[in-house]
């Protein structure tokens, strides 16, 4: 054993520095981490986007990274890969601000951080709100301790225990002889492709693939390989990046052929729309099957499902009215979304997490968010048709009165669609915190806001009907009102960060998000003054 480490050792520097390397039959090996059962692929993917911050590492594979931390560990611990991106942590840390890759054998020795991680521990076990800066240093104690563990072969568990094998399983460390043994063969079969190119020699995985299917047969072979196959083909595909682009691709044909006269355009559109949505089906019920429950559990999920909603509705509205704007607007949304959702792991963390134990009803779980959270898809729906109607009265109201009339109509249809949604969505929330919590109405932070955000939208379509506003009213209300979705959905989940709901807190973001909110407030003062002013 010690001739193979020195062997992996010598070869590591050209590693370092060569190609990616095809190490694919890794990503075949079951693992259990995080409660559940997944593909080495999924594990090594999710710990290098914890630590380093991406799935890759300078073009090489998660797998490829994650399997070395555990073979040499004294090299990677002296490598920069531990991301930090808060600046004030990383001042009391006495690290140059400017940088943002730490070598973990710099933080795990630092004197300092036992004792901040200790005192936010602290404030978690007494249930005390976690500021930005408490929660950067939870994020730098989860990634130390997650590549401590990878690299001490006590993560992730890579043999069954007989008897209870969905949670229980052996890591490195805790192996038999002979299961150490078959893991060798795998290791010596990795390095043996790093030495074939590092001699410039035809690479061949035939051995590696060998080594883990012997593995898999000797020591897995009671796991059900269908839901591992089905995850790793959700993770190559990654259906949601190429939904996005097929929506973007449909939201220039849109206004192509709404702004530029390309009558073959609206076709092209819609059926780019069509196949994104189709991809974007695609991808939740592979999720679902992944997780046995609907894909609402966390951010991630709640920001891609408002993107399907809002495509939903355009494509209902296309079919009864021929609503053109509503199809534009409802690509926007999606290509926001998904842009977000994509581009901001450590804010919207995309992994497939077990259920929080008072999330496992799961027919609450289904009727009540789902609901709450399409009825975002309705409002964000009226939010940007409301951002291009403003567009319109600031070009001239008058010579764009028919345009305006149309946006305004499908923003009022938009919002009459999201009232209801939300109203059954609140209440339902009431019945699920009866059933789960043993009271109806607790006037939780969540709770709170999702009134305040309904009884908003009821307030300007009461206005609309009483005639008390106009169709400038409604167009920039619609604009305006979504602030409050923008709390209820985001803001009390990370920013207020306190309530029963706790299963939905995360951090990052609120620079963005508000001066996003900032930003269109401005440019509904700004149309509303311009339109007064020609009055």
């Amino acid at each position: 054993m010690l001739r193979l480490l020195f062997i992996m050792i010598a070869s590591f520097s050209f590693y370092c520095t060569s190609y990616a390397g095809d190490f694919t039959p890794l990503r075949d090996i079951a693992v259990q981490d995080g409660g559940r059962i997944k593909p080495f692929d999924t594990f090594a993917r999710e710990s290098l986007q914890l630590v380093y911050g991406k799935s890759k590492l300078k073009g090489k594979e998660a797998t490829e990274v994650i399997f070395t931390w555990m073979l040499l560990p004294d090299v990677w611990v002296n490598m920069e890969i531990v991301k930090i991106d808060y600046s004030q942590l990383k001042e009391d840390l006495d690290l140059p601000k400017t940088q943002k890759y730490f070598k973990p054998s710099v933080l795990l020795t630092h004197p300092k951080l036992p004792t901040l991680i200790q005192t936010v521990n602290n404030k978690q076990d007494v249930k005390e709100r976690l500021t930005a800066y408490d929660k950067a240093i939870q994020t730098l104690g989860q990634q130390l301790g997650q590549f401590n563990a990878i690299s001490q072969g006590l993560y992730p568990g890579f043999v069954p225990v007989e008897g209870d094998i969905e949670s229980k399983w052996k890591n490195v460390s805790q192996m038999s002889e002979e299961e150490k043994d078959s893991f060798a063969a795998i290791t010596r079969a990795f390095v043996g492709i790093i030495q074939k190119r590092e001699a410039g020699g035809e690479v061949n995985d035939a051995d590696l693939m060998k080594a883990i299917t012997n593995f898999i047969q000797k020591h897995q072979p009671m796991i059900d390989q269908t839901p591992l196959k089905v995850e790793k083909h959700y993770n190559s595909l990654h259906p949601f990046l190429w939904s996005w682009i097929l929506y973007l691709m449909a939201v220039f044909c849109f206004v192509a052929n709404r702004y530029f006269s390309r009558k073959g355009a609206y076709k092209l559109g819609i059926v780019s729309m069509l196949l994104g949505f189709a991809l974007h089906t695609y991808g939740f019920i592979l999720r679902v099957y992944l997780t046995g429950r609907p894909p609402v559990s966390n951010m991630y999920e709640t920001v891609i499902w408002v993107a399907w909603g809002a495509v939903l509705f355009a494509l209902i509205f296309e079919w009864k009215k021929r609503s053109h704007y509503m199809l534009l607007s409802a690509g926007i949304v999606s290509v926001l979304c998904m842009i977000v959702a994509d581009f901001a792991p450590s804010v919207l963390d995309a992994s497939l997490q077990p259920l929080e134990p008072v999330l496992r009803s799961n027919l609450w779980l289904t009727i009540h968010v789902l609901t709450i959270t399409i009825a975002y898809a309705a409002f964000f729906l009226a939010f940007i048709l409301g951002d291009i109607a403003l567009a319109y009265i600031l070009k001239g109201e008058k010579k764009y009165k028919a345009k305006i009339k149309e946006i305004a109509d499908a923003i009022y249809r938009a919002e009459k669609i999201g009232v209801v949604l939300l109203a059954a969505g609140t209440i339902l929330g009431g019945v699920w915190a009866d059933y789960s919590w043993g009271r109806f109405w607790g006037w939780d932070p969540k709770e709170t806001w999702a009134l305040i955000a309904l009884l908003g939208y009821l307030a300007l379509l009461h206005a609309k009907q009483g005639g008390h506003v106009r169709q400038a009213g409604l167009i920039a209300g619609s604009v305006v009102a979504f602030s409050l979705v923008i709390m209820a959905w985001y803001g009390v989940n990370y920013v207020l960060g306190a309530g029963l709901h706790s299963y939905g807190f995360g951090g990052g973001g609120l620079e963005f998000v508000s001066a996003f909110v900032g930003a269109h407030f401005l440019y509904v003062a700004f149309v509303m003054a311009a339109r007064n002013k020609e009055a």
